[in-house]
């Protein structure tokens, strides 16, 4: 039965439009977000008191809720420092520049390392180094720098990113926002489908689009390549142009201080090797092997019925603490007796890392966590015994006559909100949004909602995480490949909005 909507309610949706009008605007929503906690807060107990702790109570519940998240994220960076300094992250990669025989090849060799890295260690980090390692490599093989671009965008950005399979943050904070924690890991292999669908499609049309462009193979193309403006000035010069005045832990920001700090790009072996260490090959072989029986390990459930799975957050902890281990045996190979110290310095520079990519997304998951009724009691400060309101599930049952009972329309509609909140170039901070609509639509429009928060990670991720906006973290890829970056959303454009049509599509029909 549908409950009476009150003046809170009105000012939860007052809310709701303010952060996505913010996102589609461009202006970073901390505020807003912040603003409209206090206003629903003061409007549910008329008391300023209260309303201010609910402000602080809000981003704390949403800081228990993800600091797993965080904690992950930190683990892995702190574990990809540890490879750096032994040597063994371009050990890893550095095999593959001899498969790149020509342009055709160099694409799809540039586009599987960065998806498989991504994966692994999120885009952010993952780019620099494949395009230090590989991207010369692929412009003497003939393909042009704009179509290297397009391929490391879609691999990483796009489907590594919106999958986000292993280290699983999109995940849970879509499937925490939906009020369905325990189904994180559900949501996680519908996202993993229907991001392989997205990017063989971004990836086919990609190709095809920059395929007439490929040249026979030589070394005039590096020279050529190489003698146009330094790393440095073209992401300085397409920073200021594109979004000059934006806070410091912006997406781009962020992607920007990663690339400006990695090794130039070069053919030469000797230029970027490693120092010699018997450690570095242990590890460049050891490292994506122990994460490829991870990956096994979690797929075998879903391959040999009967076989336990993991659940809820325990796939995310399980690579945690793999990638803590892994951390510790690399920097004990590297440092020897100083490890001691330096242990502690990884995952210091993880966790700063992991508070400047995700920490706004407290703010925001905090007044979408006000909306459900799982945590807004906690938020408004009532006894444990009292169920807290559940305002965003109230709204929707209110207005139920008003939305299409066609599964298909509120896909679509969810995938493209998801599209709006990724305009700020985030590409996260969409996913509280989305995965509240999908709890609240899902039984409305009897579509399960693991399936609704899949689709509206794929509209915010690939849209926001850096494959449509040109002030999304796209900018160091154009910026390594040394291409206009509007260049890079004007090709990426049709492939990648097609690409998530129809994986829209194949989630209605599948699930």
């Amino acid at each position: 039965m549908a409950v009476p909507l009150g003046v809170v309610h009105y000012v939860y949706l007052i809310g709701v439009f303010a952060i996505v009008a913010s996102m589609a605007l461009r202006a970073n929503v901390v505020v807003p977000a912040i603003l409209a906690t206090f206003a629903v807060a003061f409007a549910w107990s008329g008391n300023l008191i209260s309303a201010t702790i609910a402000l602080f109570n809000g981003s704390l519940v949403a800081a228990k809720e993800l600091f797993s998240i965080f904690l992950v994220i930190a683990l892995m960076t702190s574990l990809l420092n540890a490879l750096r300094a032994l040597g063994a992250d371009e050990k890893m990669v550095r095999p593959f520049r001899r498969i790149m025989t020509n342009g055709h090849i160099a694409f799809v060799v540039l586009a599987a390392m960065t998806y498989v890295i991504s994966l692994f260690f999120w885009p952010t980090p993952a780019v620099p180094l494949v395009a230090a390692t590989l991207l010369p490599a692929a412009i003497v093989a003939g393909l042009p720098a704009l179509g290297a671009a397009v391929a490391i965008a879609i691999a990483g950005q796009g489907m590594a990113l919106s999958s986000d399979y292993v280290i699983r943050v999109a995940p849970g904070i879509s499937a925490r926002a939906a009020g369905i924690p325990e189904m994180a890991n559900v949501i996680a292999d519908k996202a993993l489908v229907l991001s392989l669908v997205t990017g063989a499609v971004a990836l086919g049309l990609g190709y095809l689009a920059i395929r007439a462009r490929i040249q026979a193979p030589s070394e005039r193309h590096l020279t050529a390549w190489q003698s146009g403006a330094t790393l440095g000035e073209s992401l300085a010069e397409q920073r200021e142009e594109i979004a000059p005045n934006i806070g410091s832990f912006d997406k781009s920001v962020i992607a920007l201080q990663a690339a400006e700090g990695a090794p130039a790009a070069s053919l030469s072996a000797a230029a970027a090797e490693p120092p010699a260490s018997p450690w570095t090959t242990r590890m460049a072989i050891l490292t994506p092997a122990v994460f490829g029986l991870l990956i096994l390990f979690m797929l075998a459930p879903k391959l040999i019925p009967g076989m336990p799975e993991l659940k809820g957050g325990d796939a995310a902890a399980l690579v945690g603490g793999t990638a803590a281990l892994l951390m510790l045996v690399a920097t004990f190979a590297a440092d020897g007796g100083k490890a001691m110290h330096t242990t502690a310095d990884h995952i210091i520079d993880g966790l700063v890392f992991s508070f400047r990519a995700m920490g706004t997304v407290l703010p925001i998951a905090g007044f979408f966590f006000l909306g459900a009724a799982e945590f807004s009691g906690s938020i408004l400060g009532l006894p444990s015994s009292t169920r807290g309101p559940d305002l965003l599930f109230e709204v929707i049952r209110a207005s139920e006559h008003l939305i299409p009972h066609s599964p298909t329309v509120v896909a679509f509609a969810v995938m493209i909100v998801g599209m709006i909140t990724g305009i700020d170039g985030s590409g996260f901070a969409g996913l509280p949004l989305t995965g509240a609509l999908a709890g609240a639509l899902g039984p409305v429009a009897q579509i399960d909602p693991t399936t609704l928060a899949a689709v509206g990670q794929m509209g915010a991720v690939w849209t926001g995480g850096g494959t449509l906006i040109a002030w999304s973290s796209l900018i160091a890829v154009a910026g390594f490949a040394r291409v206009p970056v509007l260049d890079a959303v004007r090709i990426l454009f049709l492939p990648v909005v097609a690409g998530l049509a129809l994986s829209t599509i194949v989630a209605v029909v599948l699930w």
